[in-house]
């Protein structure tokens, strides 16, 4: 099982295509489609007309709500070492199956420091997988639960130190290879 990122929060509703003002309460569902996740975020007038026939889908995998906040404007990109969730999205975004423990450890360390929010917990083929929420974004991550061993914990916490520290190895990693999704899509495919 693979972590998928699934797309951000929208800025706009879904429905009527009118932005979000800050501070609005709005309404997201999260739907299992062919190729993948889809995130659908609606206004309270767009719930009113169309949430009830989207609740009836049977794909429907998740619904819940928020408050929008505006992004705040970008700062100036800085050269900085990763930090654990700019790791996390990395790693997210290379789809390797070797790294599945350290995205479950960052993930953890990122809900435990309040970065991360879990939205939601289903099982799959027998494992756990973790719906995450970065409120202040807006982006939903799944992380499978790789069931790690005690025995197993300090390898994958000196992995994440190591790439902490230095990041990803720049040549030769995976991250630069395309990714060919499996043609049988499993339950959580990216978005």
């Amino acid at each position: 099982m693979l972590e998928w990122n699934i797309q951000s929060r929208g800025h706009v509703c879904f429905v009527t295509n009118r932005p979000f003002a800050d501070g609005e309460a709005y309404h997201t569902l999260l739907l299992d489609q062919r190729h993948g996740f889809e995130r659908l975020d609606l206004s309270r007038e767009a719930w009113k007309t169309h949430g009830p026939e989207i609740l009836a889908r049977p794909n429907l995998v998740s619904h819940w709500q928020g408050v929008y906040h505006a992004p705040p404007p970008a700062p100036p990109e800085a050269i900085k070492k990763d930090d654990a969730e700019s790791l996390l999205r990395k790693l997210i975004e290379c789809r390797d199956e070797q790294y599945a423990a350290t995205c479950y450890i960052l993930a953890v360390m990122l809900e435990r420091k309040r970065v991360l929010k879990v939205k939601q917990q289903l099982r799959e083929n027998g494992r756990r997988i973790f719906i995450y929420e970065q409120p202040r974004t807006g982006d939903i991550f799944a992380i499978a639960d790789p069931d790690l061993h005690l025995e197993q914990l300090e390898v994958v916490q000196r992995d994440v130190a190591h790439l902490l520290e230095h990041g990803l190895p720049v040549e030769g990693t995976p991250c630069e290879e395309p990714f060919n999704p499996p043609s049988q899509v499993a339950t959580l495919a990216p978005a």
